[in-house]
């Protein structure tokens, strides 16, 4: 790897400075559309939801703690959205990958790039979300500040697993499958929208080790001014799906260039 992801990265940049607003606009939309239907008026049904915290269990009114899951679930969908429809146009129908590799480009430099710039895509999200919600008093706690950093890391996350998809694609409806099959189920057993402790046993075992589950745990208590417990074992739980995803996107749209 070298730094010649960097101008392939100010590229994508440019040409999305050109429709930032809309761009943000339809990107915080459905998550603020969430947040109202379930956490105001699904929340004036709940009231409050108890929460595992390492001092015990919490009572925390519903929108915050739908909130707090939310906007690891918006971090996701903008990740995601970007290094899958957006990167495969540019690889696959905009032909423009191989236009920025007449340059001394590298291949792995435009897939590096792809994936930083969806992770910075899914910052730019989350950053007005958190605005939006700061303005309604869901949370003030000083501590959301750190949950940036651990948003842009799960942004890079699901960057690096959706360009594993976007090589093997053939076109836009093979996302289709990754949608419906890995995310929305993962969304739901994640603990975004009520506690993980709702689930069988089992099924919760499995949900432990899900990117998303990891990305909430560490965001959650953040929102609650409370600090993660086990903050290492669910950032390595990320680091890990982050680093073997991004080799196999690496191996596989090497693969399919080769062709």
């Amino acid at each position: 790897m070298s730094l010649r992801w960097w101008p392939v990265f100010q590229r994508n940049f440019l040409v999305w400075k050109k429709l930032a607003v809309p761009s943000l606009v339809g990107n915080i939309a459905e998550p603020l559309m969430w947040l109202v239907a379930f956490g105001y008026g699904m929340g004036a049904l709940v009231g409050q939801v108890n929460v595992a915290t390492p001092e015990g269990s919490r009572a925390v009114p519903y929108i915050l703690f739908l909130a707090s899951g939310s906007i690891c679930m918006s971090a996701m969908n903008a990740a995601s959205f970007e290094a899958l429809y957006s990167a495969f146009s540019r690889m696959h129908v905009q032909k423009t990958w191989d236009g920025i590799l007449n340059a001394p480009v590298r291949l792995d430099d435009v897939v590096m790039a792809e994936m930083l710039w969806a992770a910075f895509k899914a910052l730019f999200t989350v950053v007005a979300i958190m605005g939006v919600m700061l303005a309604l008093g869901i949370s003030h706690s000083p501590k959301l500040l750190l949950a940036l950093p651990v948003l842009l890391f799960a942004g890079i996350t699901f960057s690096c697993i959706a360009l594993v998809f976007n090589a093997l694609a053939q076109g836009y409806d093979f996302f289709t499958y990754y949608f419906t099959l890995f995310l929305t189920p993962m969304m739901f057993l994640s603990g975004v929208f009520f506690p993980r402790e709702q689930l069988p046993a089992v099924v919760r075992v499995i949900s432990d080790w899900l990117p998303l589950t990891n990305a909430v745990a560490l965001v959650r208590p953040l929102f609650m001014d409370q600090w993660p417990e086990q903050p290492w074992l669910h950032l390595a739980v990320l680091a890990v799906y982050a680093v073997a995803a991004f080799w196999l996107a690496l191996a596989l749209t090497r693969k399919r260039f080769s062709k």
